[in-house]
């Protein structure tokens, strides 16, 4: 089975296994996915991740710890925004703001992967990866 959008798949199974309450999930690694786990971590909607060998294949595994308080999952809604077949871009003055910042973007820009008030005071823009409530 190919991926054709890996950043979507591993956004799919945070979503998931934060729907069923598990305390962690295992994805595929990269460096792009560790860059975006990353700015997450620094914006506090995860606990940390772990990078394991996978036992069977021999693949680096991130083993990402999600993050609950009082028993409901701090990440309410993950939402891709720029896919592999339509990428969108923003300027740093015209970046969203989710909930009216009670939530985060996540950015690729060109000094790396960014939470869009991260790319604000760097005054940077660059292409809207996904909307974190």
């Amino acid at each position: 089975m190919t991926i054709s959008d890996p950043i979507g798949d591993m956004l799919t199974r945070i979503r998931n296994a934060q729907q069923k309450q598990h305390p962690s999930v295992s994805i595929p690694s990269s460096k792009f996915k560790k860059f975006i786990l990353d700015a997450l971590q620094r914006e506090g909607f995860i606990s940390s991740y772990d990078v394991e060998k996978n036992k069977e294949s021999n693949f680096e595994v991130l083993k990402v710890h999600l993050k609950y308080v009082h028993g409901s999952p701090v990440i309410r809604e993950i939402k891709r925004i720029s896919k592999p077949g339509r990428r969108i871009y923003s300027r740093f003055e015209s970046l969203p703001r989710v909930l009216n910042g009670l939530g985060i973007s996540i950015i690729s820009t060109s000094k790396g992967i960014l939470s869009d008030n991260e790319a604000r005071d760097q005054k940077l823009g660059g292409e809207i990866l996904c909307n974190i409530s």
